[in-house]
C-alpha cells in the first residue's frame, strides 16, 4: 500500500490494465446469434451453438469468458437469413423464355463446418448465389412454360431446394426454403407477342360467345314463333268468321296507312264497289 501510494500514477496505470483485461475477457453472448471462439485463427471451442428445437434465449446466451489478446469470437447468426439471386432467364421445353426473380431462405445449422469451409456468412452467400441460379435454370428448363406460371411449380421448388440444400451442408447450412417472387416474360419482342397471343385468344373466345348466344336466341325466337302460331291457330279456329275479318283489317291498316306515317289519305287506289276486297266495307 504503501508503494502505490508512493507511486500513484504507476497505480492508476496497473488499474486501467485490469480494467481492459477483464473486459476484454468477457463478452455478452447475443441470443440470436451463436460463436465460434478461435485461438490464433484456430476453433477451439463453440458457444450458444444452434440446436433445432431450442428456444432462444435459453442455455448458451449470456458471458463468455475468453483469453484477451489470443482469443476472439466470430459471431455467426443463428436466424433465418434470405439469399436473393439474380434474375435469371429460364428456357422453358417449349423455347419460350421467362425473366425469374427468386431467392432461397436457409440457417447456419453447423458453425464449425461454415467457419472451415467459408470463414463467413457472405462468402457462404457467394458461393451458394450461382447454384442457386443453376438449380433453378436446370429445374424449370425441364417443364413446359404454362407450368412456370401456374401452382405446379411448388414440386419444382421443393426439387430445386433439395438439390441446393445438398451443396449448402457443405458448408453447414441448412435450405429452409425456396421462392420465386417474380415471374416474367422478358421485354419487347416475346412480350409483345404473348400480348398479342394472348388477345387473339380471349377475341375468339368472344367471337365463339357471341355465336353460341346468336344461336340459342334463334332457337329460342324459333320456337316461341312457333308456339304464338299454335296459339293464333287454335283462338282462330274457333270462329273462321273473326279470324277473315280480323285479318282484313290487318289488310287494310297495312295498305291503306303504311307504316310510319300518322295520318290517312297518303294512298290512293281505284276499285270497284263490287270487288271482294272491300267486301268489309260493303257490309255482308
Amino acid at each position: 500500500m504503501d508503494a502505490l501510494r508512493r507511486h500513484p500514477i504507476a497505480a492508476a496505470a496497473f488499474g486501467f490494465l485490469l480494467l481492459v483485461l477483464l473486459l476484454s475477457s468477457v463478452s455478452i453472448v447475443p441470443e440470436t446469434r451463436q460463436g465460434i471462439i478461435a485461438q490464433f485463427g484456430k476453433p477451439v471451442r463453440i458457444i450458444n451453438r444452434y440446436k433445432e428445437g431450442d428456444q432462444f434465449g435459453g442455455v448458451g446466451a449470456g458471458l463468455a469468458i475468453r483469453i484477451p489478446f489470443v482469443e476472439n469470437i466470430v459471431w455467426i447468426d443463428k436466424r433465418v437469413r434470405d439469399l436473393d439471386m439474380d434474375k435469371q432467364q429460364v428456357l422453358s421445353t417449349d423455347q419460350r423464355r421467362l425473366e425469374v426473380d427468386a431467392f432461397a431462405r436457409y440457417r447456419v445449422v453447423d458453425p464449425l463446418r461454415m467457419y472451415l469451409a467459408a470463414r463467413s456468412v457472405d462468402r457462404v452467400e457467394l458461393a451458394l448465389k450461382p447454384i442457386l441460379g443453376s438449380q433453378l435454370r436446370n429445374e424449370l428448363g425441364k417443364r413446359p412454360f404454362a407450368s412456370l406460371l401456374s401452382p405446379e411449380r411448388e414440386g419444382a421448388m421443393e426439387n430445386i431446394r433439395g438439390g441446393l440444400n445438398r451443396v449448402a451442408r457443405q458448408y453447414g447450412v441448412e435450405i429452409v426454403d425456396v421462392r420465386i417472387k417474380k415471374a416474367d416474360l422478358p421485354s419487347g419482342s416475346p412480350l409483345d407477342s404473348a400480348y398479342d397471343r394472348m388477345r387473339t385468344a380471349r377475341e375468339q373466345e368472344a367471337r365463339s360467345i357471341r355465336a353460341e348466344g346468336q344461336k340459342r336466341a334463334q332457337i329460342i325466337r324459333a320456337e316461341a314463333d312457333a308456339e304464338a302460331a299454335q296459339v293464333y291457330a287454335a283462338a282462330f279456329g274457333k270462329d273462321p268468321q273473326f279470324y277473315d275479318f280480323y285479318r282484313a283489317m290487318q289488310s287494310y291498316q297495312t295498305t291503306f296507312l303504311p307504316e310510319g306515317q300518322g295520318k290517312a289519305g297518303q294512298t290512293n287506289i281505284i276499285l270497284s264497289p263490287n270487288n271482294e276486297y272491300l267486301k268489309e266495307f260493303t257490309g255482308r
